[in-house]
């Protein structure tokens, strides 16, 4: 009779779920979409991503800023000056004379680089003072209402227009490096959100095992006395008992080890205690390899930083040929006028003109400069066969993934299957057990297997989810709606 009670209590308490709480602590549960949602929000990867989109924005700004017109004023409020410098005489002997006057000068202009040439032109106008303060003292004003200048390489590189082909290209590299540092936020979520539901599962696990283990040592311990089992199989559930004691401590350490680096990762205070939501549900997508290459290509920066670098490259080649000679174009047209009187400064103003060409032609170099062209070249050949390796491995990684994703739901499934079976499997071998059917072997082999499968479903879930993200990072595609993922960049940049 007391056999038979002890039985039937240790099925009742076996068929009782456990709880993943410990200390009667309140929790605050979390999904997986709470996670990601925090991770892009709070992480610090998040906010690097954010600071880089920020230098890329004001790099671009300031690109902008310089093909318009600028305008500056430069002053020099005073000059003072008492020394003496050399002078040359008449006969070409040399003396020093004594120097001792207030200087003041103010040019304001208005500069426009030109895009077409490369060049710079210069809307200006200036005004200078000098006060003699020894001798013969006077005051003296020169003026230049109006001066048009205009500074122009003839051969060399046109800087402007490369930067025109570039700096865009680097910008929209830019922004689709942030849109997939977002996603690979996420991604990195979903691997601490999984570690921590491995965790709490293996806790819970562990938990049912040392409770099952404790009931089933006591059934055995009862069942010897009868005679019903021998002293073994006794030893060998005692064994199962300290093992499953040992596991739960280890399980608890780890449990608590992640639940630190998710909220870690999340941003979140130390007294938040987590619990993990098992996803019910996930998206399902058919993906195929061409049509996410194709989005990959459009949308990825890499297909950006290909195009950056191999601009980068022709435009250090152009550089190199643009040095082999030198001719620059100086020509400034306007007027000047000086007098005793800041206001007469302005009248019966004269003509000023300057045109000046300079040239700086190597006649010996003994091929440096040939020999920089080389290497120039040289150089975009190396850089054109390593982006050419670079598309092979990113279509290749691309395939893979398609492939692996599209392998994973049908895992997934037979995962979880094979979690229904096997918990079935251990319920009805521990009843089968108690009535003397099954070894302790039999026992822990449904046992491991139960344990084994569980964790093969998470991992399995959190390998699906981990592909989904990952691909919605290298195509900047949600393959659950059909929609692009985009942002309004300077939103995010002013917020």
């Amino acid at each position: 009779m007391f056999l038979r009670k002890t039985l039937l209590s240790a099925v009742v308490a076996l068929a009782a779920p456990v709880m993943a709480a410990s200390g009667g602590e309140a929790v605050s549960r979390i999904t997986l979409e709470e996670a990601i949602i925090t991770a892009r929000t709070q992480s610090v990867d998040a906010a690097v991503a954010l600071n880089e989109l920020k230098t890329a924005y004001w790099q671009y700004r300031t690109f902008r800023a310089d093909l318009l017109p600028e305008v500056n004023f430069q002053a020099t409020i005073p000059s003072y000056r008492k020394n003496y410098s050399t002078y040359q005489l008449d006969d070409g002997s040399y003396t020093f004379v004594r120097n001792n006057n207030l200087q003041m000068s103010g040019v304001l202009s208005i500069d426009q680089n030109i895009w077409l040439t490369g060049g710079k032109l210069s809307l200006n106008t200036s005004i200078d003072y000098l006060k003699q303060l020894d001798g013969n003292r006077f005051d003296r004003f020169m003026s230049v209402p109006v001066a048009l200048t205009l500074s122009q390489p003839v051969f060399g590189v046109n800087h402007i227009k490369w930067s025109r082909r570039i700096e865009p290209v680097r910008y929209e590299e830019a922004k689709a490096a942030f849109l997939s540092a977002t996603e690979t936020v996420a991604m990195r979520a979903v691997d601490y959100f999984f570690s921590l539901l491995m965790a709490k599962e293996n806790l819970a696990t562990a938990r049912q095992n040392c409770d099952n283990s404790v009931k089933l040592y006591e059934v055995a311990k009862a069942k010897r006395k009868m005679g019903q089992i021998s002293e073994n199989d006794l030893l060998q559930l005692e064994l199962n008992l300290l093992n499953d004691r040992s596991t739960l401590t280890d399980s608890e350490s780890d449990f608590k080890a992640k639940m630190f680096q998710l909220r870690s990762f999340l941003g979140l205070d130390e007294t938040v205690e987590l619990e993990p939501v098992l996803p019910e549900a996930v998206p399902h997508a058919a993906i195929d390899y061409y049509d996410v290459l194709e989005k990959a290509k459009a949308n990825n920066s890499f297909s950006k930083n290909i195009r950056r670098r191999q601009l980068e490259a022709d435009y250090e080649v152009a550089k190199a040929k643009g040095n082999l000679r030198e001719i620059t174009l100086f020509a400034q047209v306007g007027y000047t006028g000086t007098a005793e009187r800041f206001n007469l400064a302005y009248d019966r103003l004269k003509d000023n003109q300057v045109v000046e060409v300079g040239f700086r032609i190597p006649i010996i170099d003994w091929g440096k400069r040939r020999g920089q062209v080389k290497v120039a070249e040289s150089n975009r050949e190396v850089v054109e066969s390593r982006l050419r390796q670079e598309t092979m491995n990113f279509n290749q990684d691309i395939f893979i993934l398609v492939e692996r994703f599209n392998n994973q739901q049908a895992q997934l499934d037979i995962a979880s299957r094979a979690d229904t079976i096997a918990m079935k499997r251990y319920a009805t071998n521990v009843e089968t057990f108690m009535i003397g059917k099954i070894s302790t072997l039999d026992l822990n082999d449904s046992q491991s297997r139960k344990d084994l499968s569980r964790q093969e479903y998470i991992n399995e879930l959190f390998r699906y989810w981990y592909y989904y993200y990952q691909l919605r990072s290298l195509t900047l595609w949600d393959f659950a709606s059909g929609t692009g993922i985009d942002s309004d960049v300077e939103a995010i940049i002013k917020r």
